[in-house]
This record gives C-alpha cells, sequence and structure tokens, in this order.
C-alpha cells in the first residue's frame, strides 16, 4: 500500500462538500466522507487500476456520489489532486499540477 497526501485545495474541497451533504441530510456527509476515503484506500492499494484521465492523473469514482477522486502517483506517492463533482467545471483542478 502506497501512502497518499491530498493537495491543500482537495481536501478543502473535500471538507466543503462534506458540510454540504451534512447540511442536505444529517448523517449524509458521513456517508460521503466514508466513501472517499475508501476511494482513497482502494486508490493506495491499487494506483494503476484507475483509467488515465489526462496526462499521468488518473480517477477514482465514487459509487454512491457524483464525485471522482483525481489523483496522480509520483516517487510512489499518491497525491490527491481533487475530490471532482462530475457535473461541474471539468479543468479547474489541472492548475494542482
Amino acid at each position: 500500500m502506497i501512502p497518499y497526501s491530498f493537495h491543500s485545495e482537495a481536501e478543502r474541497e473535500f471538507h466543503e462538500a462534506i458540510d454540504y451533504y451534512e447540511n442536505c441530510s444529517r448523517g449524509l456527509g458521513l456517508d460521503f466522507a466514508l466513501e472517499v476515503q475508501a476511494a482513497v484506500q482502494s486508490i493506495r492499494e491499487h494506483p494503476v487500476a484507475w483509467p488515465i484521465l489526462d496526462d499521468d492523473v488518473r480517477r477514482c469514482m465514487t459509487p454512491r456520489f457524483p464525485y471522482g477522486v483525481l489523483y496522480c502517483v509520483e516517487n510512489g506517492v499518491a497525491t490527491i489532486l481533487a475530490a471532482m463533482h462530475l457535473h461541474r467545471e471539468p479543468d479547474y483542478w489541472k492548475m494542482r499540477l
């Protein structure tokens, strides 16, 4: 299993999404957080299992929520670039590379 880190803006948007879902329905924020964490765990266990989205950036989808976890692997570390809502601006995360 490889180590990982969140880009600071990816971590911020992840927490904002948790707050959003929690405000929609009590407990939904926790459900979202657990799904993203499960995706990160899968990325750590199988870093090349997901399709390449752009250059060396890959996307692991969450099954219940319309989100993808975008990441790249460099020097044996997975860097989470975005917890991206799939129905919003698609390329905003590219400045994080």
